[in-house]
């Protein structure tokens, strides 16, 4: 049997292995914070071995760095002993719903969502604090005591996560807020499939370096735009109108996301244009007629409609809708030639810059109809343009979407102002619309007021997707001068699992539509272990109490589960029901592919029972079993009836 570690991945002695793998002789000792023997890198043989040319010294080279950038990769690398309980009471449709509410510090989160979902993200939004001066941000320093934390005007929520005010008189300003981002987008990083794709929010405080950033993480050849996002005219400035918000896109592989994505979007209007048009066809084989009821049909639409925009695609022959673009051209090169009307035989009038190509091109475009001649050679030529080839444009990396209906759409949803600044809905629509995901996970480790949890549930009651939402936020108080606490509202996700409540009931009302408006939620703890199982080495005569148990006492059976879940890997979304065998409590996690008993003195008959079901994995407690007979006898149970299934105990 092996016995779980039941903390979250050491991405560090991970990364050691595998150089390990490549390169034995680089591979030494060193004593950690304990005083123990572990293995460490010899740097300077490795970057020997990576080199055709002596290595002596450092050299000056291309590289993003800050103060701070150390602790960084070794906060993102470094294991916690933490786990996820499962809230119950506060999810809707437990059951049967593959969304997930995630209450925590995102660095924590991530930390313990590394097994799981590595590697099956479709995407990820997020939009961090700005570092304007005003914005509390992450404090990642967990060996600071907390008592000298709050000394230094830090701010800790209700379950302990620590806060600061990242003011302009830091002499780490930028570097704190460059820390705290750095850490989350690496590992960030791994949780993208490899089709995946980031979109990060900014502003001008911080857009610089958060491009730098994300160049460093994601490579700079996987950029795919900056999209500028007008947010409506402000007046408060001295110069120009600071109105504009940034949105960063990264690929983790831009070939794959280029492949998969919607980069290219139909016309607005385009499909409901199309359906008019086959209508009329259908019914009248005259082309002038269907031009006139095509044009009737712009007339009375309303002035905002989106197929305003491709009104001009009026003109009717037998391959489609078309309009008349310019046939002249500005070179100077192509020579002058007679063009005949079809209809009079008589010379048309040229354009005053010529015409648009060669003779040889202009006759075969006339022969294939597509070129449209008025009543009469006075009328120059037009370029036939059908709607059918030009249905697609590229995406424009500008967003004009005044910001406050964001706010009055939350407002009216919630019935107070209850958060400020909320993303709008309809935007982070497009954006998943963008990546083409009907299917993947969607991930946003800042959460806020959970604006894009509305976006995913909207669009898949809109196209019938199936895409599932994961929604970190960290329980940061309410001011108890705000509207938010006086309604009620204690912290920010308490909001945002109410946005999601109220959004899911009134668009199941206005659409009908039968998708997952349900999540589970779940909140971010120290681990259900207690100090005694991660060192056991140092248990003394004070301490044998811990040894009747080494879990804590407050923590049941469905606490380990999740834990253990975490640890190999097993999505949080998994169906997860309990039976009874014997009196014993067995939880089994999608079907077979994990089967848990956590009681004590598990019975023989029991465990065939379990064994029986064929499990792809089992975890015990080291005290179900009796002595050391009892665990060798469900070692040899398990090699009779289920050789394949891998045994774990904690």
């Amino acid at each position: 049997m092996n016995k779980l570690t039941m903390r979250s991945a050491d991405l560090t002695q991970d990364n050691i292995d595998k150089i390990a793998e490549l390169f034995p002789s680089v591979i030494t000792e060193s004593r950690d914070n304990q005083g123990g023997i572990r293995r460490a890198i010899d740097f300077e043989l490795l970057k020997q071995e990576l080199s055709h040319f002596l290595v002596e010294g450092e050299k000056e080279r291309y590289q993003v760095t800050w103060p701070g950038k150390k602790e960084a990769i070794v906060n993102a690398n470094s294991s916690i002993e933490k786990t996820l309980r499962p809230v119950v009471q506060d999810s809707i449709d437990w059951e049967n719903t593959k969304n997930l509410y995630i209450e925590g510090d995102n660095l924590e989160v991530l930390k313990l969502l590394q097994e799981s979902y590595l590697n099956k993200i479709k995407m990820i939004y997020i939009d961090p604090p700005y570092n304007t001066g005003k914005d509390f941000i992450y404090n990642d320093n967990f060996r600071e005591p907390t008592e000298e934390y709050l000394e230094q005007s830090g701010q800790v929520d209700e379950e302990g996560n620590r806060l600061f005010q990242n003011t302009e008189s830091n002499g780490r300003f930028h570097s704190d807020w460059m820390t705290m981002i750095y850490t989350r987008l690496r590992i960030a990083r791994n949780l993208l499939s490899d089709d995946g794709v980031i979109f990060v929010s900014i502003d001008e405080h911080e857009e610089n370096n958060l491009t730098a950033l994300m160049n460093s993480v994601f490579y700079e050849e996987n950029r795919i735009s900056k999209i500028t996002w007008e947010k409506g005219r402000k007046n408060d400035s001295t110069f120009y109108s600071e109105s504009v918000e940034y949105v960063l896109v990264y690929a983790k592989d831009k070939s794959l996301a280029s492949k998969f994505g919607k980069w290219r979007a139909k016309k607005p209007g385009y499909d409901e244009v199309m359906n008019k048009f086959n209508s009329l066809r259908k019914k009248n084989n005259d082309n002038s007629q269907i031009e006139e009821g095509m044009k009737e049909f712009y007339k009375n639409l309303p002035d905002n409609h989106p197929a305003k925009e491709i009104s001009h695609f009026f003109r009717v022959d037998n391959r489609g809708l078309y309009f008349g673009g310019d046939i002249s051209s500005a070179s100077t090169s192509i020579p002058d030639y007679e063009v005949i009307h079809p209809v009079t035989q008589k010379s048309v009038k040229k354009p005053s810059r010529g015409w648009g190509c060669i003779e040889t091109e202009m006759k075969r475009r006339i022969a294939e109809d597509r070129v449209h001649f008025g009543i009469d050679e006075t009328t120059i030529p037009l370029r036939k343009i059908y709607l059918h080839e030009a249905q697609d444009y590229v995406l424009t990396p500008v967003i004009y979407k005044d910001g406050r209906a964001a706010s009055m759409t939350l407002k009216e949803l919630l019935g107070g102002n209850y958060f400020e600044n909320p993303k709008d809905v309809t935007v982070l629509k497009s954006f998943i619309e963008y990546v083409g995901c009907e299917n993947g996970i969607l991930l946003d480790f800042f959460s806020g007021s959970a604006s894009f949890a509305q976006a995913v549930i909207q669009l898949n009651a809109e196209d019938k997707g199936n895409r599932k939402f994961i929604m970190v936020q960290l329980p940061q108080k309410t001011k108890e001068d705000s509207e938010a606490f006086k309604a009620g509202y204690k912290n920010i996700c308490e909001i945002g699992k109410e946005r999601i409540r109220r959004a899911s009931k009134k668009i199941k009302e206005e659409t009908g539509a039968d998708i997952d408006y349900g999540f589970r939620v779940y909140r971010v703890d120290s681990s259900n272990m207690k100090d005694v199982y991660y060192t056991p080495d140092k248990l003394g005569q004070l301490n044998l109490d811990d040894v009747a148990s080494n879990i804590k006492e407050d923590r049941s059976g469905e606490d380990l589960l999740i834990q253990v879940m975490l640890e190999l890997g097993l999505e949080l979304s998994l169906p997860m029901e309990s039976k009874e065998i014997e009196g014993k409590t067995v939880h089994y996690i999608a079907g077979n592919s994990l089967i848990a008993c956590f009681d004590s003195e598990i019975t023989e008959t029991v465990i065939k029972k379990v064994a029986e079901d064929q499990p792809l994995r089992v975890v015990f407690r080291d005290s179900s079993f009796r002595d050391d007979s009892a665990r060798i006898n469900v070692e040899e149970l398990f090699k009779l009836l289920s050789p394949s299934t891998d045994i774990q105990v904690l």
